[in-house]
């Protein structure tokens, strides 16, 4: 049975070669511990289903839009001290960035969108860096979490493996969560100094000095309903997106 022609990991080359994709996605995870219910793969699983969602709704659309394969490592540098959260250093990210950009732009796709599901992963200076190198392409980074409102579904929705993505999971893998019973209740320590607190001061969080089971957020109140219809709406948010940037040349992106 063919793929999905929208997903380069499931399409072929001759349905490639007949194609000129004029945007490329890139999504991004982490794979790292989250909480003690939700495996080490969330950021990941769920960068695969929100990114598959986005782009059909967006083919179907007529967005010429191919789908790279997932980044599983991101930034865990404040997390090296918990076993198996894999860390890739924002220099190893530009790197690989770089060498998938001038593949890109040889073949004349000449956009392409991060989207990212870490919340460790930063693509800002990256870009910039990006654009002296290739000016005539146009790259943008989204955080898909950040793409609809959370707190019109979610009682508290979580930084990391609460309420929001336990939901999520609970939605797209059930069979990779635990039960509840035996989640940690995310309490997570704050900054004692002000600035850091409200968040104009930027620093990196030593994860095991901030919570005692890697979450940060309550999952108790998680059901695979809420997650369900969070990802529905924020995939016609992103689909939305990809289906006009795609429409765009890069020299028609300003009014």
């Amino acid at each position: 049975m063919p793929g999905r022609p929208y997903i380069l990991a499931e399409t072929n080359w001759k349905h490639v070669k007949s194609q000129q994709f004029k945007l490329a996605v890139l999504p991004w995870g982490a794979t790292e511990a989250h909480n003690y219910h939700l495996p080490y793969a969330t950021d990941n699983i769920q960068c695969d289903y929100i990114v598959g969602k986005a782009a059909e709704i967006a083919w179907e659309n007529g967005a010429k839009v191919i789908v790279l394969p997932t980044v599983p490592f991101g930034v865990n540098s404040g997390q090296m001290d918990i076993p198996l959260c894999l860390n890739m250093n924002p220099s190893t990210q530009l790197a690989l960035l770089m060498d998938l950009v001038e593949v890109l732009s040889n073949h004349d796709i000449n956009k392409l969108m991060i989207l990212n599901g870490h919340g460790g992963n930063s693509f800002k200076s990256m870009i910039r860096e990006l654009s002296v190198h290739y000016p005539e392409m146009f790259v943008c980074s989204a955080n898909w979490f950040h793409a609809s409102d959370q707190s019109i579904i979610f009682h508290e929705p979580g930084d990391h493996a609460g309420e929001m993505e336990t939901s999520c999971i609970m939605h797209i893998a059930p069979d990779l969560v635990l039960d509840l019973s035996e989640a940690g209740d995310g309490a997570a320590r704050q900054f004692r100094i002000d600035g850091l607190k409200k968040g104009w001061v930027i620093a990196q969080r030593a994860w095991t000095q901030v919570t005692r089971d890697t979450g940060v957020g309550n999952p108790s109140k998680s059901t695979a309903e809420k997650g369900k219809q969070y990802l529905e709406e924020t995939a016609v948010e992103i689909a939305r997106f990809i289906t006009d940037l795609a429409a765009l040349e890069n020299d028609d992106l300003y009014q």
